[in-house]
């Protein structure tokens, strides 16, 4: 591919809102290209860019650019809107589905060992990184969690398989192999109660900081105030 088609591909991809495929990239021309050479071409611009402030990447959606890590502490100062920062529970929750999937909510909390509330599984389908995907047939046909493309694009990843490998399967140790990208793990934020089972299954309320906190479950969130 000679130098006009390779820079209308990285113009086209500098101004684009959302990653392009290969597919998107081959309408930029009259003239019949073949994917083999588009993909030669995003390899090549790959190359051309390795020494620069931005990178061009091949995420789950298609082909993207976007700022290198070691550029972040920079662009922040710009942005005074700092990214979300995610619980113990949020991050184990989405890890155990990350690497476990499709998996049930019965099966993560069986996995982390405390009752996991609505709070944190509606966070990260809110944040559209997890999604029901079908039922498991047993009892209550209890729902199936996966990982969404917007999870893979958000880490730029190209598919699961790119996901790090664990060398520790604790639920924990999974939750820091995604700490990256998009991901900040506060050790303080209390997006989810985390609630202790005893022998019997039945939550224990806990308190940190010598503060009661208040136990969450299913039920007692769709209570309204006067309920309570």
């Amino acid at each position: 591919m000679d130098d006009h088609n390779k820079r209308v591909i990285e113009t086209a991809l500098l101004c684009a809102q959302e990653p392009l495929t290969v597919a998107d990239l081959t309408r930029l021309f009259v003239e019949d290209i073949a994917a083999g050479a588009i993909d030669h071409a995003l390899v090549e611009l790959q190359k051309a860019w390795e020494d620069k402030g931005m990178e061009l990447v091949h995420i789950a959606t298609g082909w993207r650019f976007q700022s290198r890590l070691a550029m972040r502490e920079y662009l922040d100062r710009l942005t005074p809107e700092k990214p979300p920062k995610y619980s113990r529970a949020v991050m184990e929750t989405l890890a155990i589905i990350a690497y476990r999937q499709p998996v049930t909510r019965g099966e993560i909390e069986e996995i982390r060992g405390v009752a996991v509330s609505s709070n944190v599984m509606k966070q990260l389908e809110d944040r559209g990184w997890v999604e029901v995907i079908g039922h498991k047939e047993t009892i209550g046909r209890p729902g199936l969690y996966a990982t969404t493309k917007q999870f893979l694009d958000d880490l730029s990843l190209t598919n699961l398989q790119s996901l790090p490998m664990l060398e520790d399967a604790a639920p924990m140790a999974a939750a820091a192999q995604l700490g990256q990208a998009v991901m900040e793990f506060d050790p303080s934020a209390t997006v989810e109660t985390v609630i202790e089972l005893d022998e019997n299954g039945q939550p224990i309320i806990q308190s940190t900081d010598d503060e009661v906190v208040e136990e969450v479950t299913p039920e007692s969130e769709d209570k309204t105030d006067e309920q309570k």
